[in-house]
């Protein structure tokens, strides 16, 4: 079995598998969040966090409005432009290998920023710093909407061993916030919240994975996975930790208005 050193992060490995949805709340929050920024033809978007582009896609084709995406992950960004001509949006999206903390964009050039299943994986000066950037690149009074997990209690310290046991599960230092702690943060570095939604945690449920990938996407997943005996171990962990998770953890969504 491998490793845990030698083991891909979930999200990377869940995209590897075949996985097209990678969001704690699933297609459902990515859904909630597209319709409460109204977009339009005219609206110009940044994703943060592209992965493989399936959100940067839907909003080309589903609103006609042009989206600049970036991702950390050079093998997500080269996976992205290949589906992008594949479906025939590469006249509305745009995307490149870039951080969020450190964006490569001009100041107020964006009407939305959409940030999904990223802030949590950064630790709080690194989580202040990509909003003050979010906050940087957006039109006055532009929107961020943002999906992430959320700790269910009331505060971090009351789950600090659970955190510890879903870092080890996704290899990853993640530091999930309750909803006040991510409220207080997105005010904190200049915006007004106007919606904030929490829900389950769905990323690898059986109602999530139909839901989000349909049943021959699931099946499909499932037969990739049982090609390699680790691959099939580590999904199967995955699974199983995240079901005991999402006692403690679920999904939070916030939109919110640029202050200023």
């Amino acid at each position: 079995m491998n490793s845990t050193e030698q083991r891909l992060p979930t999200h990377l490995f869940l995209a590897k598998l075949g996985k097209t949805i990678l969001r704690p709340g699933g297609k459902e929050a990515t859904n909630r969040i597209l319709e409460a920024c109204q977009l339009h033809e005219d609206s110009h978007v940044l994703e943060v966090a592209t992965n493989t582009g399936a959100t940067a896609i839907h909003i080309a084709k589903a609103y006609n409005a042009k989206v600049s995406g970036i991702d950390i992950n050079k093998e997500a960004v080269q996976k992205a432009k290949e589906i992008i001509i594949r479906e025939n949006v590469q006249h509305l999206v745009q995307i490149q290998q870039g951080n969020a903390t450190q964006l490569p964009f001009d100041d107020a050039t964006f009407d939305v920023v959409i940030n999904e299943a990223m802030l949590t994986m950064l630790p709080q000066e690194l989580k202040e710093q990509a909003l003050a950037e979010y906050r940087r690149v957006l039109k006055p009074g532009g929107i961020l909407a943002t999906h992430d997990l959320v700790v269910k209690a009331s505060s971090e310290e009351s789950v600090t061993d659970e955190i510890e046991a879903l870092r080890n599960v996704i290899v990853v230092k993640a530091q999930p916030l309750s909803k006040q702690h991510w409220q207080t943060l997105v005010e904190n570095t200049g915006f007004k919240p106007v919606d904030v939604h929490t829900g389950e945690l769905h990323l690898v449920s059986l109602v999530g994975l139909i839901r989000d990938e349909g049943l021959d996407g699931l099946i499909r997943i499932i037969e990739n996975a049982r090609k390699n005996s680790d691959d099939e171990q580590y999904f199967l962990e995955i699974i199983e930790h995240f079901d005991h998770a999402r006692h403690h953890f679920g999904h939070i969504t916030i939109i919110a208005k640029k202050q200023g």
